[in-house]
């Protein structure tokens, strides 16, 4: 039933009573809010308060839903200004590349031990960007954001938005030449 419903058709029957489609949306975007949440603030605990604070916010606001852009990208502007201004008094961001990936069933302990050392080379060199620029390519990459998106959630113009993607992408094929260059 869950596959059934596109966002806006969700949203429509919410807002025209039926309340109990709103765990359909949490259940669609539970674990991307999440995520968010501890790219932010980097322990289970606070993301899951945040998860709840956003979609609470969310519910709060349906109403004024207009459909000018994806739900998705009106859920995460939300989710990415309730973050912001919950970092502000903590000043750190942290990419979702930095969450643990279990191994593949094929993976030798070569490969699994030269996943690791490329996972660490890019934290380390994602750590070393500038926050707007993860920001920007953390959204584009582990959210499937287009620019214009990016720029709807951010309030960043699109044209930094591409800018900071583009820079961020150099920055890290620059820093990460010396792991191609070993493979």
């Amino acid at each position: 039933m869950e596959g059934e419903y596109n966002d806006e058709l969700v949203v429509s029957q919410i807002t025209a009573g039926q309340k109990n489609l709103f765990r359909l949306l949490v259940t669609r975007y539970q674990r991307a809010v999440y995520g968010m949440g501890l790219s932010f603030f980097r322990n289970a605990e606070d993301a899951s308060d945040f998860s709840q604070e956003v979609f609470l916010k969310v519910y709060r606001s349906l109403s004024r839903f207009e459909g000018r852009s994806r739900f998705s990208t009106w859920l995460y502007k939300i989710a990415y200004n309730t973050a912001v201004n919950g970092v502000n008094r903590r000043k750190e961001f942290h990419s979702l590349a930095e969450e643990e990936f279990e191994p593949g069933d094929g993976d030798t302990p070569e490969r699994q031990a030269i996943r690791a050392a490329v996972r660490e080379a890019v934290l380390a060199s994602l750590g070393e960007l500038p926050e707007r620029y993860r920001v920007c390519i953390d959204m584009f990459f582990f959210y499937n954001c287009s620019y214009r998106e990016i720029q709807e959630i951010t309030g960043f113009p699109v044209n930094t938005v591409k800018s900071h993607v583009f820079r961020a992408k150099k920055l890290l094929r620059e820093k990460l030449k010396g792991i191609e260059d070993a493979r």
